[in-house]
């Protein structure tokens, strides 16, 4: 693996982060101690994304879901409830 210079890394960082997205990770070093490591993200893989309406006809939403508690709601900050 790789190992570059912080000065070397910010003078070059687009050609190394285009290395990493290929699969060649690289670490960063500061005067010869290594201080990060730089790899690639993978896309998430099929059935790992999240979609919206996955629950859909298996859960129930009341019509006055935005108003549920309002009364305590209202107590709670001073209200006449």
């Amino acid at each position: 693996m790789q190992t570059v210079n912080i000065h070397d890394a910010k003078t070059h960082l687009s050609r190394l982060v285009e290395q990493a997205a290929r699969g060649e990770p690289f670490v960063i070093a500061k005067a010869g101690k290594p201080l990060v490591k730089v790899v690639p993200l993978s896309a998430p893989e099929a059935g790992q994304t999240r979609r919206l309406g996955f629950l859909a006809g298996q859960i129930a939403v009341p019509d006055d879901f935005d108003r549920m508690g309002a009364g305590d709601i209202e107590a709670m900050f001073g209200g006449d409830a």
